[in-house]
Formats: structure tokens, sequence, C-alpha cells
């Protein structure tokens, strides 16, 4: 019987893995080693109980309590904290979702390429931040990683059967999110529940915010330029309103080869969960007569000038892509929380790696993971020394 293990079960990602999983047979046709949540222990306890996990993690260590008695009676361990989350990782299974938010979900990441397990990789800051120490680690334990980002997994599909050299371009789409259609001069007035509401996507709200602002895409570029080995003048965005077309490969010949399908991320996990083979899937088939037409437009700069900081990090290499991913995070949370406005978190972005360079703490190529790290605990302190002086 099948191994897995979903690292942020309970996030959007996690859900949609569980459905899949239910709907493949559950806990009659795969053996459950882990599942890890965060704040929602009842719904994480509800998904170990059904799929008769080992063991179940929350991050937070106050929530352990509330996990052992949803538990209870269940013979499922519980467990919390972060070094219970990398003893999750530690435990050997055949399938991991890696599918924690942000810098969090790269340790655990790592710890589980290390049993030359099958790595489904949904976490895009592991790439963005430590991309060839991954693909090392990987490479080192016969591990393989899966791409789960509906882009990169179409990417990948487009690629089977074909040499990378032959391929000119890769064209990744953005539906330009929540704000696509506001006046540019309204942005500065955008709120968190404006950005929150995505016109296609049904995801958690950091990611859908990052779709709004376009800090999604601008992970994408750095995480195709890692995980395929592409230039990055090779890479391009298309804003796609409809979210149909994920991806278009481009090859010497001029040909082009897309990847078609509803916007519904169990399109991806269920290719990584059932890869090589394809299974059977829950998704809208696509009617293009009623769809009618698809339109593409180039992204504006002013809109979104977080793509232009994403070719400077992949341009400057070494830990730009951890500096950037570090002082994203903060100045996502800094909108929300309602310290900064909505155009004010590129800009927070852009002063953080100038700040960076100036202590010359970009450029050097990461070592190792815990210089990775280093570098990210750096750049959030540098952000949030920003937010402070703004204040001030």
């Amino acid at each position: 019987m099948r191994s897995l293990s979903v690292f942020g079960a309970t996030g959007s990602i996690g859900e949609s893995t569980f459905d899949l999983l239910q709907r493949q047979g559950g806990r009659a046709a795969f053996r459950t080693v882990a599942l890890t949540g965060g704040r929602n222990v009842a719904r994480l306890a509800e998904q170990a109980r059904a799929l008769g996990a080992e063991v179940a993690v929350t991050a937070h260590e106050e929530c352990l309590a509330e996990l052992r008695a949803a538990l209870a009676g269940s013979g499922i361990a519980a467990a919390a904290g972060t070094s219970a989350l990398l003893e999750a990782a530690d435990r050997p299974a055949d399938w991991v979702m890696s599918a924690i938010v942000g810098a969090a979900g790269l340790a655990p990441g790592f710890r589980a390429l290390a049993h030359g397990a099958t790595l489904a990789l949904a976490n895009k800051e592991s790439l963005v931040t430590a991309g060839p120490l991954l693909l090392a680690e990987a490479a080192r334990h016969g591990a393989r990683i899966l791409p789960v980002d509906s882009e990169h997994s179409a990417v990948f599909q487009a690629l089977v059967g074909e040499d990378i050299a032959a391929v000119e371009r890769i064209i990744i789409t953005a539906s330009g999110g929540a704000l696509r259609d506001w006046p540019l001069e309204r942005l500065v007035q955008a709120s968190v529940a404006d950005a929150s509401r995505h016109p296609n996507w049904s995801m958690g709200q950091r990611i859908t915010i990052d779709s709004a602002s376009m800090f999604n895409k601008a992970l994408e570029l750095i995480e195709t330029h890692e995980y395929f080995g592409v230039a990055p003048e090779q890479i391009e965005v298309l804003v796609h309103p409809e979210s149909i077309v994920h991806a278009l490969v481009g090859f010497a010949d001029g040909a082009l080869m897309a990847h078609l399908g509803a916007p519904d991320m169990r399109h991806a996990i269920g290719y990584a969960l059932n890869w090589p083979a394809r299974a059977p899937l829950p998704v809208a088939r696509l009617d293009l007569a009623a769809l009618g037409r698809l339109s593409f437009q180039a992204p504006d700069p002013l809109r979104w000038p977080a793509l232009r900081l994403a070719r400077e990090v992949m341009a400057a290499g070494g830990t730009a892509g951890a500096v950037f991913n570090a002082a994203k995070e903060v100045a996502l949370d800094s909108f929300i929380s309602g310290q900064v406005g909505f155009m004010d978190m590129s800009g927070l972005v852009e002063a953080t790696l100038d700040k960076m360079v100036a202590r010359q703490s970009l450029g050097k190529a990461a070592t190792s993971l815990d210089m990775v790290l280093q570098t990210d605990a750096e750049a959030r302190a540098v952000a949030r020394a920003l937010i402070g002086q703004n204040k001030d």
C-alpha cells in the first residue's frame, strides 16, 4: 500500500488533496503517515481520523491539548511545534505533499527528500529561496520533485516527451486577481477585503492577496527559472482573465504547447498524486464553445511592480530570492494588519532588497539551508525596521 504525508493539510491545497485522497479510496487505498496543520485543530483531527493517520501535528504548541482531546481514543499520536513538524517529515513516506505556506514549509520539505520520497511541491517558496539546494538534495537522495502550482504543473505536462534544449520560451499566465480591472489610481485605496475576492480561484486569503499584487506570479517567475533551468529572459507572463490556459511552452520550431483546464487546483494535485498515470478527476470539463473566447494581455508594470522586482532578483542570484520572499511575507502581514497600504507592499520589498545590497548580503550562493534561513531572518528584521521608520 502506498504511504503518504500531507504538510499543510488544513489549507486550501491540503483540503483539495484530502478530497482527492478520499475519492481515490482513502484509508483503504493509502497508508497515511502524517498530517500537519495550523490552528484549525478540529479539522486536522477530523482529517486524521478519516485517513487513519499515524500522527497529526499542529504547528502551534499551545494547540496541543486541544488536538489531543480531538484525537482521544483514535490511536493517532498528536504533536505540536516546529520540532514535531520536522520529526513528522523524518517519517518515511512514498509521497509527500508540501503545502505549508511560506518559508515555514522549507525545512519539512528538505527533510522529506532525505527519504527518497516523491515531493509534491505546492510550497513555491522552497524553490524561490533555496532552489539549487532543494534540487541538489533531491538528486542526492534519488527523490523526485513534482510541481503542484497550476502553472508549473502545466509546463511540466507540456514538456512530457520533449527535449528541454528545444524550448525557446515559457509563458505562465496570471488572472490579474481581484483588482485587475480597478483604475490604477484607485489601487492605493484597496482594502484587505477588496484584495481577497478572487474572480476565478478559490484559495486562501494570503495567496489571493498575492494574486492581486502579482507577488504570487513574481514568485512563480523565479520558481520557473529554478525548476526548469531556463534563462530568465525565456520566461514571460501574460494576463489571462479567464484562467483557462495555465501555461504555454514555445519551442524552437515556433510551435506553442498549451495546457488548458478549469481553474481547479485538483488538476495539478491529482496529476502529481497519480503521476506518471492519469486518473479520473472530479473537475469541470471545458466547454470551449460556451466560453467563446480566451483573452490575453501584457501585464502593466506600473500596476504590478512585483514582476520587475522578480527579474531583478533573478539577475542578482545568490540569496536574493530568500530576501525577496521574506520581505514579501512581512509586507503581506503588514498589509493584512493595516500597517501599510496595498501599493506600499512592493515599495517595502524593494527597499529591503536595497538595504540588503548595501549590507552586501546578496549575490553569494547559499551553501546550506541554515544560510538561507539566516538570510530570511535578517531580511524580515530589515523589512520590519523599515515599516517602523515609515511610521515615525
